[in-house]
């Protein structure tokens, strides 16, 4: 299996490949030899959701809607258990929480390291998100719904990237544990394990239907229903999960599905993620997203509103905000003054 060509770049020199970064998929350096591939996914516009005859089609994933994503950078596999170890170790970046250094079920078998972290909350996954940003001077996040069904499809339109159906020599599932990443074929985009091995968190809030549905590829942050009640008056956020996972059939691993399988605040070994870096100098971008760390300054603008000082205090003031209401988070960076 050939690997996609890419360029290492390294934490100090973040600034002198932002040319190859613009251009071409790129590996982060996390330290200790670990690196964090990126796939670099091209913008388009493509019809989000299900046909109404697609077999298996649930009303969840209608109505059909066109969609136009910018192009974005997404892990060209999902988190490892190598990578979060790399970046949970990490206390110095702590933003607003802990994180297990070694939490997946599936952690003592000799690849283990290969393997998808699992049992990692959304909030867990939000919080890897930050540290990375912070190491990095990336913006990276959590994949919005449509940004994570766009690059799953890459150009396709049937259930699975593959084609109609799908088999075990193509995606892990109905199996009895995770597998190393990339052992099966990639998408048309260079990614892989898009279906089954590990749900994906996303960050958007979970709506019954695509009724109100942003058309720009965006995080839908507002809900449209009740389903922040577990049935014991209790309250608690949910998050769309997508891509199936090694302990689903089929249907549930299929491009359009989705699902709010459990709380953002509840770990199971099912569940992964992966992450998505934004475009520095995307056309149309409302900032440049980057800051130079040498200068230890940013400024950070959620709906609007900037703040300015260290970036270890500004992002952890704004992502503590966010976490502690329990919704999701986009920002966009630009350098102080």
């Amino acid at each position: 299996m050939n690997a996609t060509p890419h360029t290492i770049i390294s934490r100090q020199g973040v600034e002198q490949n932002r040319r190859q970064f613009k251009e071409q998929p790129f590996g982060e350096d996390l330290g200790n030899g670990i690196t964090l591939e990126m796939v670099a996914i091209p913008g388009g516009t493509f019809l989000m959701g299900s046909s109404p005859n697609e077999k298996y089609s649930f009303d969840d994933e209608h109505p059909q809607h066109q969609v136009s994503v910018p192009p974005f950078f997404m892990g060209k596999y999902p988190i490892t258990q190598a990578q979060w170890k790399e970046v949970a170790s990490r206390t110095d970046l702590k933003v607003e929480r802990d994180l297990d250094l070694n939490p997946a079920y599936f952690k003592d078998r000799p690849d283990s390291d290969r393997r998808p972290v699992e049992q990692v909350n959304w909030y867990d996954a939000v919080e890897f998100c930050a540290r990375l940003s912070i190491l990095t001077g990336r913006e990276y996040r959590l994949p919005s719904e449509a940004e994570w069904e766009y690059a799953c499809r890459a150009g396709t339109t049937t259930p699975f990237y593959f084609g109609e159906t799908i088999t075990g020599e193509l995606a892990n599932y109905d199996a009895s544990e995770t597998t190393p990443v990339g052992q099966f074929t990639p998408n048309a985009f260079g990614l892989y394990d898009m279906h089954g091995n590990v749900w994906e968190w996303c960050a958007d809030t979970w709506h019954d239907n695509y009724d109100g549905a942003p058309s720009d590829g965006s995080v839908w942050l507002d809900n449209n229903q009740e389903e922040n009640i577990d049935g014991k008056s209790r309250f608690g956020t949910y998050s769309v999960m997508r891509g199936g996972s090694w302990g689903n059939n089929p249907t549930f691993c299929r491009s359009a599905f989705r699902i709010n399988l459990i709380r953002r605040d509840n770990r199971y070994f099912l569940n992964g993620f992966r992450v998505v870096c934004v475009d520095l100098d995307r056309e149309g971008a409302d900032s440049p997203r980057f800051w130079d760390k040498a200068d230890h300054l940013m400024v950070v603008t959620v709906g609007g509103a900037a703040l300015g000082g260290s970036i270890a205090g500004v992002y952890g003031a704004v992502i503590g905000a966010i976490l502690a209401a329990g919704c999701g988070w986009y920002i966009t960076f630009r350098k102080a003054k």
